[in-house]
């Protein structure tokens, strides 16, 4: 069959739990996670360190090579949170945790995938960032992370 478009709402993403290394959170989007989901948009982005190759030989003509790559994810959407209890939904919750975290705590597992992935793509250690939450006054209030990786990206079979 060939390749096919596919809907980003589809795709899953998850957090460890840094507390408690081996269990997985599932950020709420259209079809996972329980009931409404908060995570509507996200962008994945690659960042690139080069260095100057350019020698005389080089004639005036610049040469470079890429010597780093780093990626990052951008999570955005709702902030869900329970109107009787007040307890924000569970892995944003958790990203807020995390986000606090400095130094070597700062780094937890992060891992996400398109439909029809049998992989996850896994990064041992990520650290989180949040973004922007407001709204106006017709709007729902939004919510935003930024999950940075650190060290290579892995991969594992979707249980």
């Amino acid at each position: 069959m060939p390749a096919q478009k596919y809907n980003a709402r589809d795709c899953r993403f998850q957090i460890e739990d840094s507390l408690n290394p081996g269990v997985w959170t599932e950020f709420r989007t259209a079809l996972n996670g329980a009931t409404e989901g908060g995570i509507n948009t996200f962008t994945l982005s690659y960042e690139y360190e080069t260095t100057d190759t350019t020698t005389f030989g080089s004639n005036g003509r610049a040469e470079s090579q890429n010597m780093q790559e780093g990626m990052s994810i951008t999570l955005e959407g709702f902030r869900l949170k329970d109107p009787t209890t007040g307890a924000l939904d569970a892995a944003q919750s958790l990203a807020e945790l995390q986000a606090a975290r400095l130094g070597n705590d700062s780094l937890t597992g992060f891992r996400f995938a398109a439909p029809g992935d049998t992989n996850w793509t896994v990064w041992a250690d990520a650290h989180f960032q949040l973004g922007d939450t407001g709204g106006g006054n017709n709007d729902k209030a939004s919510w935003s992370i930024t999950v940075t990786r650190s060290g290579p990206s892995t991969s594992v079979a979707i249980a």
